[in-house]
């Protein structure tokens, strides 16, 4: 299954099973998923119950978007929070039918948004979460700073064997997370014309080990990465400039050969929670806040390994004068 926001690929699942064992979520995939969001989450239906069912992806970022919104729904509002880990073409079908009130980080489902926002009606925009997400190679920034050719794609080739390891297969290494994740990359390798071969981690967990493994021994790489991202903080990065994303230049992913485009992340909510949900429905619809921000609460759940909720609580003791214009 593909979708492209621009040429954008569908959002990576990222350490589902992992996630939803560390936080207690509950997990949906594929067909039947709105059966399944009506079993896990019977909050949504609760008649009169003053209760928010909040869908949240797999990846770090998203998690932390919903664990500050859950903490101030909760003590700030009053309300009963649901999260329901879901994949995102699904996610689309639970909210259009109510059984989740809102995503609040989507990085571009065009055909959705053809189908049930401006077809049926059945889901609303909910605003821009205030971060932009973007896709790109990445080289550690120590190997950049010596070698600062390295950043333009044309001469990777130059590279490639100091890139070489014994899972690329005599070329150098693109390292991917998960053969689950839809990207570009074989394609951009293909066409580009690259000595380079994808190998893929694993799982975000695994990818991140590697990255921190290579850079504890100051060794080149090049990786498949992504912003907003707390990893960043531990191994800075700089990106590797491909050709220029242009209107379009993605749409075939057989020929793919331009960069990812940056996306700026939305929120979207059930249309009758948007027009009745009251408080909660006006509080998501001002959430609003920055890479920094977002990245922050994701450094305390990643590698302070404090729980969602504990790292919510962290931050919104530390930043009253960001959220509290969210809750007028």
């Amino acid at each position: 299954m593909r979708d492209t926001h621009h040429g954008r690929p569908l959002r990576r699942r990222r350490g589902a099973a992992l996630l939803a064992a560390a936080t207690g979520l509950a997990v949906l995939t594929g067909c039947g998923a709105a059966d399944m969001t009506r079993q896990t989450s019977p909050y949504a239906a609760a008649q009169g119950a003053k209760t928010v069912t909040l869908s949240v992806q797999s990846w770090v970022g998203a998690q932390a978007n919903t664990a500050v919104a859950s903490y101030l729904l909760e003590h700030e509002l009053g309300y009963r929070v649901d999260t329901v880990q879901v994949d995102e073409v699904p996610a689309w079908d639970a909210l259009s039918q109510g059984r989740v009130d809102a995503i609040l980080e989507d990085w571009g489902h065009p055909e959705q948004e053809k189908r049930y926002v401006e077809g049926k009606k059945t889901i609303t925009r909910g605003g821009d979460l205030g971060v932009t997400g973007h896709i790109g190679w990445f080289v550690p920034t120590y190997f950049a700073e010596a070698h600062p050719d390295v950043t333009d794609w044309k001469n990777l080739d130059k590279y490639a064997d100091r890139l070489r390891t014994p899972e690329s297969r005599g070329k150098g290494q693109l390292l991917d997370g998960s053969p689950s994740y839809i990207t570009n990359d074989k394609a951009l390798v293909k066409n580009l014309d690259l000595d380079f071969e994808v190998v893929f981690a694993g799982s975000e967990a695994a990818q991140i080990t590697q990255i921190k493994q290579f850079a504890k021994e100051r060794k080149p790489f090049l990786t498949y990465w992504y912003e907003p991202q707390w990893l960043f903080e531990r191994v800075p990065m700089t990106e590797v400039k491909l050709p220029e994303y242009t209107e379009g230049c993605a749409d075939d992913p057989e020929k793919v050969a331009c960069a990812y485009p940056h996306t700026p992340l939305q929120k979207y909510l059930n249309t009758r929670f948007a027009e009745s949900g009251g408080k909660a429905a006006d509080f998501l619809k001002k959430f609003h806040w920055t890479k920094d921000q977002q990245n922050e609460v994701s450094l305390m759940i990643a590698e302070e390994k404090l729980s969602p909720q504990q790292a919510a609580k962290k931050w919104v003791e530390r930043n009253e004068n960001v959220w509290k214009p969210w809750l007028t």
